[in-house]
Formats: C-alpha cells, sequence, structure tokens
C-alpha cells in the first residue's frame, strides 16, 4: 500500500534544531521522525527507509560524509540532504560527490530548506512506468535503480555524475550549457563552479567509455556546453 505522507528521518544530535524541523516539516503534511546520533539513525533506516535524510554531518559517534556514503550505497533511491555548520565550498563539493542529493550550511532559511526537501520529493516520485528506464544501443538507464549499464556492465556513477547522465541522456543531441548542468545537479542557491562540472563531465566521460569499449557518449560542443550522442538512432523508454 503507497504511503499517505512522505516520511522524513531528522538525524541531528541538536535536540533543539530537530524539535523546530520537526514541528516546519509536519505543518507541511510530512511525518517526520529524529534520530540524535548516527547509531540511531543507522536503526531507524533499517527499520523502514524513509522518503528523505536530513543528515547533520558532526555527529556524536559517527561522520556525516562516511554515513552519507554507505547510505547511499545501500539504499539507491532515498532522498538524502546534507546539515552542516561548516560552509567551506569544498565540503560541499564532497558531500555531493559521495552521494547527497543537496547540502545546507546551518543557520538556514526555514523556507529555504522546505523547498530543497520538497524538491527531492518531487525528484523521488517514480517515473511514469514507460520512460523509467532509457535505452540506448549499448547503454541503459535505470531511473528508479539509479543503474547505468554499458554493454552489459554497471557503471558505478556518485551522485552528481548520474544526474548529470540522466540530464543529457533526456536530450541527446542536444547541447546543455554548464549552468543548465548546474541546476540539474542541485536545485537551489548553491550551484557548482563551472570547472567543477567539467571535472566531473570528464569523470563520467572515462566511466562510461572504459565499460563500453570505447564509445564516447559525451560530446563537448564549443561554446554551448555538452551534449550526449547515442550510438543508435536514438532513445527509446521502456
Amino acid at each position: 500500500m503507497p504511503r499517505m505522507q512522505p516520511q522524513i528521518l531528522i538525524v541531528d544530535d541538536d535536540a533543539e534544531l530537530s524539535a523546530m524541523l520537526v514541528e516546519l516539516l509536519a505543518r507541511e503534511g510530512w511525518s517526520t521522525q529524529t534520530a540524535l546520533s548516527a547509531g540511531d539513525g543507522e536503526r531507524a533506516l533499517a527499520a523502514g527507509q524513509p522518503d528523505v535524510v536530513l543528515l547533520d554531518v558532526m555527529l556524536p559517534d559517527g561522520n556525516g560524509f562516511e554515513l552519507a556514503r554507505r547510505w547511499r550505497a545501500a539504499y539507491s533511491a532515498l532522498g538524502l540532504v546534507m546539515l552542516t555548520a561548516r560552509g567551506d565550498p569544498m565540503d560541499r563539493v564532497l558531500g555531493l560527490e559521495i552521494g547527497a542529493d543537496d547540502y545546507l550550511a546551518k543557520p538556514f532559511e526555514p523556507r529555504e530548506l522546505v523547498a530543497r526537501v520538497r524538491a527531492l520529493l518531487r525528484r523521488a516520485k517514480p517515473e511514469r512506468a514507460d520512460t523509467a528506464v532509457l535505452r540506448f544501443a549499448g547503454l541503459s538507464i535505470d531511473f528508479l535503480k539509479r543503474e547505468v549499464i554499458a554493454d552489459g556492465a554497471v557503471v558505478t556513477l556518485t551522485s552528481i555524475e548520474f544526474k548529470l547522465l540522466v540530464a543529457l541522456a533526456k536530450q541527446p543531441g542536444t547541447p546543455l550549457t554548464r549552468e543548465a548542468l548546474s541546476e540539474a545537479v542541485q536545485v537551489g542557491s548553491y550551484q557548482p563552479q563551472e570547472r567543477t562540472v567539467d571535472v566531473q563531465i570528464a569523470r563520467l566521460r572515462r566511466k562510461l567509455r572504459d565499460a563500453s569499449m570505447g564509445t564516447q557518449w559525451i560530446d563537448t560542443v564549443r561554446g554551448e556546453g555538452y551534449a550526449f550522442i547515442p550510438r543508435g538512432a536514438g532513445a527509446r523508454a521502456s
């Protein structure tokens, strides 16, 4: 039976902040659960997977970055927002690269948090049955499993790399600017720098090429950005 309400898990050792977030999210009609430690968060996830986790980076018994890495590997469809008092841009890049969907530095504007969670819940809704998987000659992209298979082999991608590939593959042959690709990676006030997008695209290209016997799936379009170039005549949904 489908859930009537989105389920949000808050993993943060700040009890006062957690209580405020419970009240804030309840006003949106979302069901919330709190965990004040990494251990409690692990047990809550094992008991029942929520739609979104709000995860503090610094916990008394664990590192949020390591938790994010493990939880993303174990729960591919989990929405994951990292919360931290550390505003270093490199921390944000690290959080996104290891699998977080979004990243907010404390103190944050409550309305911004709600907007980020709402956007993530929309993104987490299952695609229509006829577009759950994009298939190309030699490549398939499963949105629900977050799984990419090239020439029969699973390609291990970070969260950023997967989102970049999906954004490009949904519009095969169409150049997308770095700004558009940044927006695909993360909706919100923080956007990766252009150089970050270039680095991620280079890594994505290499992984796809290595798994596809040298096929180059992504082209650079001078002055415009990047375009996904399928082997075959185009994508077909299934």
